[in-house]
């Protein structure tokens, strides 16, 4: 070993986990985790069992939303280098290159999709390509363009507990459709929480969120009001597909709890009360797939 090598070995090990550490981010690891909890929940919901199966199922759904998260965080380097939640990612921060991003995006989003072609089955590979497809490639473009793009990019945010379904059934039915409701409709009120805390933000970015839009947050209390008691009547409907009525009483309580720091937000459109509902949707989807599980196992 020579000299050079051994006084550059200590400050490469920095470099080398920052480096990592970067790679990991550009997955959006907390989504990644989340959108890996409600595969496993829609695989449950759909077979009955776990086990080996499950797992590929969730490491292909995960690998599909990791890829997809490259490519939006590639995609979206301009307003995220305005925004300050958001400049210090490592593509707007130039740690990593626009190329890399799209390269390691694409190579997972192909390997999550043939992933589940191999492991699962053609039905939920469909999905996860459409999930990619959309999120990647027609939502985030549409962000800066139209606050519509909020309701349309919910529509492959809804998607990951359904390719879990389509992966432990190999059917889309009614059950899936109650799986795409319930996600769909409780991305609103978590997202146009996030927007409220955010808007000054997005506003600086170009990307006009319902609150950009109208400032005074009368809107986007309603939509708030609205999309959670659709999101109510949507989380009762896994009852009529074999979940019972214990999963009935445990879903309708834990939407009437999710309401409340809604209607406390509608009346008051304070920071405070935008972090409360905020959290409270963040509590609410694990708690719901875990009735759904204790529901599909006969235990409620």
């Amino acid at each position: 070993m020579t000299q050079a090598a051994v006084v550059e070995t200590p400050l490469a090990v920095p470099v080398a986990r920052s480096r990592a550490f970067d790679y990991v981010t550009l997955l959006k690891p907390r989504i990644t985790s989340l959108v890996a909890a409600t595969a496993a929940g829609g695989y449950y919901v759909g077979s009955g069992t776990g086990g080996v199966p499950m797992l590929h199922a969730i490491a292909g759904t995960a690998v599909c939303a990791a890829g997809a998260s490259a490519l939006n965080m590639a995609l979206e380097r301009r307003p995220d280098s305005l925004m300050e939640r958001t400049m210090d990612r490592p593509v707007p921060a130039g740690r990593v290159s626009v190329t890399e991003a799209f390269a390691v995006g694409a190579l997972l989003s192909i390997a999550g999709v043939v992933y589940l072609a191999l492991a699962a089955n053609w039905l939920a590979a469909a999905l996860g390509l459409a999930a990619v497809v959309g999120y990647a490639f027609v939502y985030t473009p549409l962000k800066t363009r139209t606050h519509l793009a909020t309701l349309i990019g919910a529509v492959p945010g809804a998607l990951p507990p359904v390719i879990g379904y389509a992966a432990g059934a190999a059917v889309l039915d009614r059950g899936a459709a109650a799986l795409f409701l319930i996600l769909f409709f409780w991305q609103l009120p978590h997202f146009l929480a996030l927007a409220w805390l955010y808007r000054e933000q997005y506003a600086k970015a170009g990307v006009p969120v319902l609150p950009v839009l109208e400032p005074d947050g009368g809107s986007t209390a309603r939509q708030v009001i609205l999309q959670t008691l659709a999101l109510i009547v949507a989380s009762a409907l896994p009852a009529w597909s074999g979940l019972g009525r214990g999963y009935l009483i445990a879903a309708v309580v834990l939407g009437a709890a999710f309401l409340v720091p809604g209607i406390a937000f509608a009346r008051q459109r304070s920071r405070e009360r935008a972090v409360r509902l905020f959290l409270a949707s963040v509590v609410y989807l694990p708690l719901l797939f875990g009735a759904m599980a204790l529901g599909r196992a006969g235990l409620i």
